[in-house]
């Protein structure tokens, strides 16, 4: 059987994260959404972000392929039953197995689900490299460490979860981290971090600072000092030093968030942080509010709180002139060796255009 994960139902719930991708390639546990399928089935899943939306896209008339929602985030054990007996409804019912998204925030609800049943699925039948004897460390078996990770004098605590240390990734001095965590491949936890489950550091990324209950995609820096708890930066995202954001109300109340699939906003219950879409970046000493949304390509830096909703394409308190939008992306891209490719040039134009 030929699966598209298709967000044409999901695409407006998942917002900012699906502004510049198909909901299938948001990172949630270690893995991304496309990458648990494809893990567990063994073979490349196509997405209709290509203009795939029918059986005529492929070659083999006779195979017709089975349209999968995006948002739905599977387990091994949930997609056998799936494949065996099809999706229906009452499937959908089985959280110790299945989840599905359908607010940004449900990406942080649901990360330590995600993470606990991906290390599973990553590390079953496979050794971990050594832990190094200069850290501290509880419930080493539930501590998975890559091929070319560096882990020096740190506190590793896996009793409440699993630990995952990625490929070439790196733990620097004076870490403590409490599972469950995922630091993945190229990643970067800087001297004295202090992280709390449910967090993943996505590729390439840099952290620091105390992190909680956080989700970075990938290449994003939080680099310094400040608090982040119950939140997401999507891919090249930057916190400037010093940058916070509340993730619960001084009255301890409920939270409304923006949600573009309603047009307003929705109640998201008594924790939720900040969610950064894609290339946006936060000068020094930032605060958020509870709750806030912050869109794609997006430059804080004025004084004051933010607001809770920030446009996609904000200079401060204006918009953002797309010549400049791409020359500071492909400036922050050239820090970590790469550039602003033509595709993602002609994607962030058509959303300018809007």
């Amino acid at each position: 059987m030929k699966i598209i994960l298709d967000d044409t139902f999901t695409k407006q719930q998942l917002y900012p994260f699906t502004a510049v991708r198909n909901a299938a390639d948001i990172r949630i546990g270690i893995l991304t959404v496309r990458e648990k399928w494809e893990k567990i089935l063994g073979y490349a899943i196509s997405t209709n972000d290509a203009g795939i939306n029918s059986p005529k896209a492929f070659s083999d008339e006779n195979d017709s392929p089975a349209f999968i929602s995006s948002d739905i985030v599977p387990t091994k054990k949930w997609l056998d039953k799936m494949l065996l007996n099809g999706a229906d409804e009452n499937m959908l019912k089985d959280e110790n197995e299945v989840r599905v998204l359908k607010h940004a925030i449900d990406i942080v609800k649901n990360n330590d689900w995600a993470l606990r049943k991906d290390f599973e699925l990553v590390t079953t039948g496979r050794k971990s490299q050594p832990i190094s004897g200069t850290n501290k460390v509880t419930a080493a078996h539930n501590i998975f460490i890559e091929e070319g990770a560096k882990v020096e004098h740190s506190f590793l605590n896996a009793s409440a979860g699993p630990i995952y240390i990625g490929k070439n990734a790196e733990v620097m001095e004076g870490c403590m981290i409490r599972g469950s965590f995922a630091l993945c491949e190229g990643a970067i936890l800087k001297m004295g971090s202090k992280v709390y489950g449910a967090t993943t550091i996505g590729p390439n990324c840099v952290a620091a600072g105390e992190i909680k209950n956080s989700v970075m995609f990938a290449n994003s820096n939080k680099a310094h000092d400040g608090y982040l708890g119950d939140s997401v930066l999507g891919e090249w995202c930057n916190l400037g030093a010093g940058t916070t954001n509340s993730n619960v109300k001084n009255t301890a109340g409920h939270i409304k968030m923006w949600d573009n699939a309603t047009n307003d906003f929705i109640d998201v219950g008594s924790k939720a942080g900040l969610l950064m879409g894609d290339y946006s970046r936060a000068a020094i000493n930032t605060s958020f509010n509870t709750g806030t949304v912050v869109g794609i390509c997006c430059n804080i830096f004025e004084g004051g709180f933010p607001p809770k909703r920030v446009a996609d394409f904000t200079w401060g308190n204006r918009k953002y002139e797309l010549e400049k939008a791409l020359e500071h992306i492909d400036n922050w891209k050239k820090i970590k060796g790469q550039h602003l490719t033509n595709k993602e040039k002609e994607i962030l134009l058509t959303l300018y255009n809007k």
